[in-house]
């Protein structure tokens, strides 16, 4: 029994640009990579469907734009071992974010 054939990701995408070319048949392009017509054509039409995400979220993207804040303080409350001693709880976080981070209490600075 055969093993099943994976291909990689920028093999795809150089197949999927050559059928969007349109230079060669689906015939000649299977051929010439050794991949059956039907998989080439999968292949054409989701890099045609993912073409205007691509763009859209380009034009969305801020520049800079990191994890939230609260997200951050999450995290470094997760990674602080003072908070581990007895005594100190922890507190929802006053901003309101979706991730609903938290702090601990009574830090010493």
């Amino acid at each position: 029994m055969n093993t099943r054939r994976r291909f990689s990701a920028d093999f795809k995408a150089k197949v999927a640009l050559e059928a969007l070319s349109g230079a060669l048949t689906m015939a000649e392009l299977s051929s010439k990579h050794g991949v059956h017509p039907n998989m080439i054509s999968q292949w054409k039409r989701r890099a045609q469907e993912s073409l205007p995400e691509l763009f859209a979220k380009k034009a969305d993207a801020r520049p800079g734009a990191g994890p939230e804040p609260c997200q951050v303080g999450k995290l470094t409350v997760e990674n602080d071992f003072s908070s581990l001693r007895p005594g100190r709880g922890k507190e929802p976080c006053p901003r309101t974010c979706a991730g609903g981070g938290t702090t601990t209490q009574g830090r010493a600075s």
